[in-house]
Order: structure tokens, then sequence, then C-alpha cells
């Protein structure tokens, strides 16, 4: 035979917890990480891609494929290595081709130059003015005219630097003013993300509840 569950005397339903009542003020919400603010163009930069010229380069292939190119971030000494590489590689194909022309050399110098400041990651900036004379000495080795053993490989490297310091002194200058303008970019973003973060733990905290003043110290 089936026997019927009975519930005991003595025992009692078990009660939740009451809800809140409709109108009582809620917990307040747990503050999220802001999203980043989305990077705004400056306004030379809208004013140049207001004109026809920018409209006309902006459909060329070339113009699209530059765009696509990866941006990557070198630390301190990759940026140096990829630079030294690329100059000794160009010496090398200037020596095979035209017999070693520094003045060609020095030409593309500055390209590589500006790539290297450009793809130094930011907590590196400050390597790559320094990285790149490094670079152009290390790279002039295979066109700078030297015979004979270490001695005379040496004296062709000072005589190659010191008629040719003009390209040395420019690419430096290029790396040093594109390192600075994104220095100041860097510093006025974080100065921004600041202002933006502030705010909106401002908007978050409740009007009901003040913030805490620490009370001094008898």
């Amino acid at each position: 035979m089936e026997q019927h569950r009975t519930r005991p005397p003595g025992a009692r339903p078990r009660r939740t917890a009451p809800l809140p009542e409709q109108g009582s003020p809620a917990e307040p919400p747990v503050p999220r990480t802001p999203p980043r603010p989305r990077k705004a163009a400056s306004p030379l930069g809208r004013a140049l891609r207001r004109t026809p010229l920018y409209r006309k380069v902006s459909r060329m292939p070339l113009y699209r494929a530059l765009r696509r190119m990866p941006n990557p971030r070198l630390t301190g000494l990759g940026s140096g290595l990829f630079a030294a590489a690329v100059m000794f590689l160009f010496a090398c194909l200037l020596q095979l081709l035209f017999g070693g022309s520094i003045v060609a050399y020095g030409v593309l110098f500055l390209p590589v130059s500006a790539l290297t400041a450009l793809w130094v990651r930011p907590a590196d900036l400050v390597s790559a003015p320094v990285a790149v004379p490094i670079a152009f000495a290390a790279g002039v080795l295979p066109i700078s005219g030297g015979t004979g053993g270490f001695g005379g490989q040496f004296m062709g490297l000072l005589t190659a630097l010191a008629l040719h310091a003009g390209w040395l002194y420019g690419g430096t200058l290029v790396a040093g003013v594109i390192v600075t303008v994104r220095k100041v970019k860097l510093m006025t973003r974080r100065r921004q993300q600041r202002q933006w973060q502030q705010q909106q733990r401002g908007q978050v905290r409740q009007p009901g509840h003040p913030p805490q003043r620490r009370v001094p110290a008898s």
C-alpha cells in the first residue's frame, strides 16, 4: 500500500527573504572599468581630409596598401636591430648594383629612421634617436671604402661618417621629431583618459551617498 507523506505537526514552512519594496533605494552598481574614449581627429587632420587632394590620394591603390600595412611595436633593442639589419642589407645591395653609392645609402636611411621611430613601442621612445645613428654606422661598413685589415676598415668607416654626416644628422632629426610628436600625443591621450575616468566615477556616485571624508586624528 502507498503511504502518503504527511507533514509533522511541529514543522513550519520555510520563509523566504522578503523582496525589496518598490521605490526603495537599491544597492549602488559596481563600477566597471570604462572603455577607452575614441581618438578624436585633430582640427588639422579634419581640414586636410576635406581637401580635394586628400580625396584623390585616398583613392590611389598605393595609399590603400600603405594603410593596410602592419603597425608593429618593437622594443628599444628590437628597433636598433631592425634598423641596423635593414641598413646593412641596403648597403650590400648598393655595393652589388651601383658599386657602393653612399648618397643612395643616405637617401634610404631617412625612411628607415622614420619607420624605426614609428614602430618603437611607447615605453622605449627615447631609444629610437639613439639606435638610428648606430644603425647608420653599422650598415655603412660594406660601402665605406676601407682596404686592408682592421685599421684600414676603421679608417674608411671614419672617413665615410665624416664626409656624409649630413645624412646621419638628417635621419636622427627625423627620428627625433617623430618621437617627440608621438610623446606629446601619448601624454595628451593619457590626460584625456584620466579626465574621462573621473567623469565616469562622478556619474556612478549617487547623490544620496556623499563621499566619506577623512577625520583628522586628534
